[in-house]
Formats: C-alpha cells, structure tokens, sequence
C-alpha cells in the first residue's frame, strides 16, 4: 500500500474511533487514538500483521478492539497512556520553552514594530502618534504594566523623554529597518532599567510586581506540594511492589491477584513518579537561577545608587550598561515565573491521570496481602546489595563498568530507566531498581543494572533471552514501552520529548586506568633551516646587497701609528696550585758530621803532613 494511501486510511480509522467513543459520551483526542492504534497492532495476541494489507475485517477487528480499550475506564493501563500521552503533548524542557515562549512573543508584537518601522511620518501630529506608539511598544514588550494605564503610560513617557526626546524622531526615521527593531529594543531595555531603578528608590515602578519576592514564595510552595506527592507516590509503589514479590513465590496468591491487575497499576504510579521527578528537577533548576539572578539584581541596583548619588548628570556610558542588565534579569525573571507556573499546572492535570487506586486494589484488601510481606524502599534495596559486586574475571567476552573505572558513571543512559531486567523478564513484568554499584553490565553499546549480583550473573548467561521477553511484555503492555524507554525498539512509538532527546542515546564511557608513558625528547633529527626567510621584501634586499658587493673592492690600510692600536688577544694557561699527600708521614734524624783536619798550616818540616779525624757518630748512635 503507497505511503499517502495508508495514512488516509489509518486518518479514517482514527476519525470513525473518535466518532464512536464520542457517541458513548467519551472525548478522545486524536492523538491518544493514534497511539491506541499502534498499540493494538503491536500486540501478538490480536493477530495483526505488519507487513501484509489491512482488510475490511481486520479494520473492524482493529476499531472493536480499539474502542474496547479507550471505553475501558476501569484499566490502570489507559490511564498510563493518557498520562502519557498528555505529558509528551505539554512537556518542553526549559530551553526550548522559552525559546518558544520569546518567539510568540515577537510573532505578537510584529505588527506593532511594523508600525513604527515602517512609518513615514512627516507632520507634528504624525510624529506625536509615532512617538506614542513607540511607548506602547516598550509598555508591551517590557511586560510591566498596561498601555491603558494611565500612571504607568505617564512613567513609561517620562523615562523615555529622558533618553530619548521627541525631537530625536527625524534621526530614527533616517534608519534603516534593521537599525530601527535594534534601537527599539535598546530603548525598551533602558527604559525598563529606569523603571525598575525608580521603583527601587521608591520613586515609581507602577504596576510592576515584586517578581523576586512572588518567586521566593511560589517555588519553595510548589516544591514542598510535589515533594509530598512523590513520597506519597513511593510509598504506594513500594507496598505495591512488597505484595508482589510475596505473590512472585505463592501461584494460589498470584491468581487471587489477576483481577485487580496490580502490576498496571505499578505501572501507572511509577510513571506518574518519573513523571514528577522531571518536573521537580527542572522547578529546583528554577530555584538556582532566581537565588542567583536576585544576586545580580540586587548588586546592579546598589552598583547604580553608589554611580548616580546625588548627582544631576550622569555619563550615559556609565549608567545605560547597568539599565541594560537590569531589564536582561528582569525579563529572566519574568520567564522563570512563567516556567513556574507551567510546571505547576503541568503537575496539577497529570494527577487525575493516577486513576482510582482505591477502587483498583481496595485498602482492606491490600492490608490482607501485606501480611508476612517486608516493605522495602528503593535505597533500602541498593544498600542489602552494596557490597555484592561482579567479579569481572567471571566474564572475559562481558565488559563490566564500576564507579571508580568509568569517569562519566552517573551520566551512562542504562536500559529500562535503571530497572532490573532480569527481575522483570523472570517474574513477569516486576520492577526492582537496579544498584550500578554492583557493576553496570556493557553490551551491544548499551549498559543494564540489576538488583542483585545473582540476577547480574544470571541475564549475563544469556543477555538476548532476557531482552527479548522485556519487549514481548513491552508489546501486551503498551505503557511500558515509554515508563523503560524502549523508544529504539519500538520507533513508531516514539514520543516527541524522546525524538528531542535522541543524543542522549550515544553518550559512552570514559574508562579510567593507571597508566604512564614516556616520549623521548626529539624522536626525529631536526629539520629546521637556519638560514630560511618567509619575507620576499627581506630576500629583496638580501640579494640587493649582494648584488652591490659584486661591484665593490675591499681597501686596508696601515701606518706607522696605526699598528700599535690594533686589538691582539691571547690565550694562556694560568698557573695552577698542585699538591700531593703521601700514604704516611715520617721523619729521620741524621747526625751532623763532625770532621777534623790538621797539619794544613804546614810545619818545621818541608813536608806537610795532613791528618783527617772523622768524629761522626754512626747513624744507629743517634
């Protein structure tokens, strides 16, 4: 069947559903028919084929039971839907909120700018007209006040007279477009900081509400509210979960259980608990940027009264900055408590959605069962299992992930919204939260926790087994496809709040390990050319010099005078102490020769004769 002949007829189905349902007196939107449509297609057990056409029977088949599950008002799982589906059609992460929020707002002021931007005014009364325009232009696009205010049309006109005279008119005229929207939001923005200046001062702000102050009561009011709700909510689930892990081990208590389906009914309030965990996160956000955005307000505010004083002129280059920032906070400001209030209503219109739990599993019935049964809270689970970790060397071809091996640990996207997988495919569709501290199992780039070590052993046996009942029980049970996040295995399902979150999906593990290296200093011999020159200009004149010295002759000359004043250097070794130490030091006494001679002076005799007397003491005497 061609792609625009398919979608006519599913358009058709889901108009003749909405026609039925609306004849029982039941208003369904066409999105939550759709979503019905897909569901039951999905579902083994009603027999549809995908690939093959649908027939007049199978349509009718395909509507009958649509209808019986839209009318089913009785059924824990259409209210998940609904919430569901109410939730992904008012939910928008703050940023594109706002985003979106300032885009209307520029979409509802586009004829007033084209107003003024595209005026011609020439005479004294066109020129007053467009001047009053231009304050209602600020009056709107500031928020603070109303155009048929009086008092605050008068202030509005003061503080804009005072940076931007009527006479200045002709100058903005002569503008282009362009510079005309720029020069508008840049009066607006002074303007709205003069405002809030004065008001600061006691000296005016009509009709401008104390925004800081509203925020400081409203947020901490709506968070206590779903504070209460969600640990209201947990404790439901946790008596929910308490019974059936008793009905888990007991057949005779799980057939008792069958009718009052408290596994959907698990379902719809642990969804309704994610739910008000996204809401709270992002109301606490809010909280952070108003205590911080107070901050700047107030230092802004006292940065401007230590500028001005008691000043009566003031350098525009000193205090239109400071307007500025004050009207950018200001409209932060205004959009946190649109965001606020939002989120709150948000919050409220999801409540009905929780059904009658009371109806579905009556107190005195859910008293009975909780006899003999331990109710545990989700941080009591993760702490019974604490110390129980994976020893990875059971597992060669597994990764596993730890808290001290992975730098991004908390921010690893684990499967089944951190569920235990092998507890829900081995007890048909129970959800225990899984504890990452006993290892996150990696596989096929997806990452799985689990209650318990035994459970992690089990599902690591054979991992494809387990995933593939969670998506059978996904296809009976529609609502679990969104509250585990099976969005990749069921694309046509996709919400849109998943399909603006899809690059979650790819955020993969920093593993940590002690490792060091070791460069040597210069791997390669260098290349660099010494006598190399990037500069033409520098080469010019390196080769004009050159080309002058070819044409010269090098002269030397001496004299008698000159010689003598030439530099000389020499070079010569200096002295240098030297010294030797012998192994021992010793000494010898040598006698002192004592020798005698006589007979030299000669005699009577014409002879002479010498005698030598040698008196020296021999050396061993001494």
């Amino acid at each position: 069947m061609p792609p625009t002949q398919a979608e006519s007829v599913i358009r058709s189905i889901i108009r003749e559903i909405g026609q039925e349902c609306a004849a029982y007196g039941e208003i369904v939107s066409e999105t939550l028919i759709a979503f019905m449509v897909k569901a039951v297609v999905l579902d083994p057990s009603n027999g549809f084929n995908m690939d093959r056409t649908l027939m007049k029977s199978d349509v009718q088949n395909l509507v009958k039971l649509c209808m019986t599950r839209l009318l089913d008002t009785k059924n824990p799982s259409l209210d998940t839907i609904k919430m569901q589906v109410y939730f992904d059609m008012n939910y928008t992460n703050r940023v594109e909120f706002l985003k979106e929020h300032h885009r209307v707002l520029e979409s509802r002021l586009g004829s007033v700018t084209r107003e003024i931007t595209d005026n011609r005014a020439c005479a004294k009364e066109e020129l007053e007209s467009l001047y009053r325009k231009i304050i209602s232009y600020v009056l709107l696009r500031s928020g603070l006040g109303s155009p048929t205010d009086i008092k605050t049309v008068r202030e509005v006109t003061a503080a804009l007279q005072s940076v931007f005279p009527q006479a200045e008119l002709g100058t903005f005229l002569t503008l282009s477009k362009k510079d005309k929207e720029r020069q508008l939001k840049e009066l607006t923005m002074i303007v709205t900081g003069i405002r809030l200046f004065n008001r600061d001062c006691g000296k005016g702000g009509e009709g401008i509400d104390d925004l800081p102050a509203v925020l400081h009561v409203a947020i901490p009011a709506t968070m206590q509210h779903i504070d209460y709700q969600l640990e209201t909510a947990r404790s439901q689930v946790y008596r929910y979960t308490a019974i059936l892990e008793k009905a888990a081990n007991d057949p005779h208590m799980r057939a008792e259980l069958q009718p009052y389906m408290l596994k959907e009914a698990l379902y719809n309030i642990r969804q309704y608990e994610v739910f008000l965990q996204i809401i709270l996160s992002d109301i606490i956000t809010g909280a952070q940027e108003v205590e911080m955005m107070t901050k700047q307000l107030g230092a802004h505010l006292e940065q401007l009264k230590m500028t001005i004083k008691s000043k009566t002129a003031v350098p525009t280059s000193q205090v239109f900055p400071i307007f500025i920032a004050l009207s950018t906070l200001w409209t932060s400001l205004q959009d946190e408590t649109i965001v606020v209030g939002v989120l709150s209503n948000l919050f409220t219109h999801i409540q009905p959605f929780l059904g009658a739990h009371e109806l579905y599993f009556p107190e005195r019935a859910m008293q009975r069962h909780l006899n003999g049964a331990t109710v545990k809270t989700d941080v009591c689970r993760m702490k019974e299992h604490m110390e129980d970790r994976v020893n990875v060397a059971d597992f060669r071809k597994l990764e596993w992930l730890f808290p001290e091996t992975t730098a991004n640990f908390d921010k690893l996207l684990i499967q089944y919204r951190g569920f235990c997988a092998y507890t829900f495919a081995a007890t048909d569709g129970l959800l225990l939260p899984g504890n990452p501290a006993i290892g996150i199992l990696k596989y096929k780039e997806k990452y799985y926790t689990f209650n318990s070590k035994d459970a992690a052993y089990s599902f690591a046996e054979n991992p494809e087994h387990y995933i593939d009942i969670v998506r059978e029980k996904a296809k009976k049970n529609t609502e679990l496809i969104q509250l585990l996040e099976l969005h990749q295995q069921f694309e046509t399902l996709i919400p849109y709040s998943q399909m603006r979150d899809a690059d979650k999906h790819y955020i993969k593990p920093i593993t940590k390990c002690e490792s060091t290296t070791q460069t040597d200093t210069h791997i390669l011999p260098p290349t660099i050319v010494r006598s190399y020159e990037w500069n033409e200009w520098e080469l010019r004149r390196k080769a004009i010099k050159l080309a002058n010295l070819r044409q010269k002759v090098t002269h030397s000359v001496q004299t008698d005078l000159s010689h003598l004043r030439r530099e000389n250097c020499s070079q010569v070794y200096p002295p240098k102490d030297t010294s030797t130490q012998s192994m021992r030091e010793d000494s010898t006494g040598v006698p002192r020769p004592q020798i005698y001679l006589a007979g030299l002076r000669g005699g009577k005799s014409e002879i002479t004769d010498e005698v030598k007397v040698n008196l020296t003491r021999a050396v061993d005497e001494t």
